[in-house]
């Protein structure tokens, strides 16, 4: 091949960012981290870092997801179990300003899993803490208006952030991925609440319960019951082959 001069190109770093979210008290919540470093030292961000140069996209992703929350990246076409979590490629950011060191290019990936215990923070970042989605995207997106360093998101995260919630948003419309979010073993009324909290609307229980129980290859009854959530004992169920919904659970108009 012809003689290939790398240093005729500009050079730019390669960073993955993570849109990690879980259903904590009834509501979507998002993993952020206050920045330790500078850019946007004390800011709150998405978790992610630069890509090593012996790792490709996923295994960065992956090792992120670890250093992060200690759950491991499992195959996409199949729901979370024990310490998985379901991680896919959102989309790749490239402004030319998003980053005021130098030309970074950020391939985001999108987490989803079950209720988390507290986070712990790695690499650059001084603390993490999960915050509703609501809070992170709402109203200029400011986050932490009682804290002193509150502002937006930094680089353009709050952007990625909102790329990811409606992703899932729509995912959780025509396949199994709402799964992601519940134990192994979970309710209907469970499962109706990851469906709310993620949309953010009120369902009727009636109507979920016959949706979902009647798409075929959704849920599949796993012979146990629960009363962890007060009341008469619920059936319990376990995501079943299905991983695409015929017919979908469309959100309701709002």
């Amino acid at each position: 091949m012809p003689p290939y001069d790398p240093s005729t190109f500009p050079p730019f770093a390669v960073t993955v960012d993570l849109v990690v979210l879980t259903v904590r008290r009834h509501a979507l919540c998002a993993l952020v981290v206050r920045r330790g470093e500078s850019p946007f030292q004390g800011r709150w961000a998405l978790p992610g870092g630069f890509v090593r140069t012996d790792e490709d996209l996923g295994a960065a992703a992956a090792r992120e997801l670890v250093e992060e929350t200690g759950l491991c990246a499992h195959d996409p076409a199949a729901p979370a179990v024990g310490n998985g979590a379901h991680l896919e490629q959102l989309a790749t950011y490239g402004d030319p300003g998003r980053d005021p060191r130098m030309r970074v290019v950020s391939v985001a990936h999108l987490a989803l899993a079950p209720d988390l215990p507290a986070p712990r923070a790695g690499g650059d970042a001084n603390s993490a803490r999960w915050a509703p989605v609501a809070d992170l995207l709402g109203a200029g997106s400011v986050f932490g208006a009682d804290d002193e360093q509150s502002a937006t998101l930094a680089f353009d995260h709050a952007r990625i952030l909102d790329d990811g919630v409606e992703r899932a948003r729509s995912k959780i419309e025509y396949s199994s991925l709402a799964t992601a979010f519940c134990p192994p073993e979970f309710t209907v009324g469970e499962l109706r609440r990851v469906y709310e909290a993620v949309w953010g609307v009120v369902l009727d229980p009636r109507n979920f319960h016959r949706k979902v129980t009647g798409t075929p290859g959704f849920l599949v009854p796993s012979g146990g019951t629960t009363t962890r959530q007060g009341g008469r004992p619920a059936q319990l169920f376990r995501s079943g082959a299905a991983t695409v919904l015929n017919p979908p659970m469309l959100r309701p108009e709002v």
